[in-house]
């Protein structure tokens, strides 16, 4: 006996296929959203300085306008003191440079890693020119004290600081 397909069997099938096309594609593009963590081995090979840092400062370099959302983005140098360190030229009691940057909001994908003032953290960093840069999305990591304050600069040449009394 011969199967019989209706217009309404077909279009079903067609329909179920691109509902299946599409939820791939969306999981697929979350999954991407974020690349995969490092390991500890992978962040302590891969990191020009490991330390514990206390973050004195951070200014506001720049604002530019991200070309997709339109939101305007921040740049930030931060100003941080070594209080330990495990790998790197850098000397215990020196202080560093530690650059990052805004991202959009509501946008899959681009990541960073900020740095607050009075925040005492353990972080894996690479050279970043005259600076350094967080090495990987994970590589901030265990927080041993609280910021002293959680909101950041939104102007260029704008500085938010550690109470003179906290450091």
């Amino acid at each position: 006996m011969p199967i019989r397909v209706t217009v309404a069997d077909a279009m079903h099938r067609h329909f179920a296929a691109l509902c299946s096309m599409l939820l791939a594609t969306f999981v697929a593009s979350e999954a991407l959203a974020l690349p995969a963590p490092m390991s500890q081995e992978e962040l302590l090979a891969k990191s020009d300085l490991v330390a514990l840092v206390r973050v004195l400062s951070v200014t506001c370099v720049s604002v530019s306008t991200d070309a997709q959302s339109g939101q305007a983005l921040p740049s930030y140098r931060a100003k941080a003191a070594l209080i330990e360190v495990i790998k790197g030229d850098e000397a215990k009691g020196s202080d560093v440079t530690i650059t990052f940057k805004a991202v959009p909001t509501g946008v899959l994908g681009p990541w960073s890693v900020y740095y607050y003032p009075g925040e005492m953290v353990w972080t894996h960093l690479v050279h970043d020119g005259d600076a350094y840069t967080t090495i990987w999305w994970n590589g901030r990591g265990s927080l041993v004290s609280k910021p002293l304050i959680s909101e950041l600069p939104t102007k260029p040449g704008e500085t938010v600081e550690m109470p003179k009394s906290s450091k």
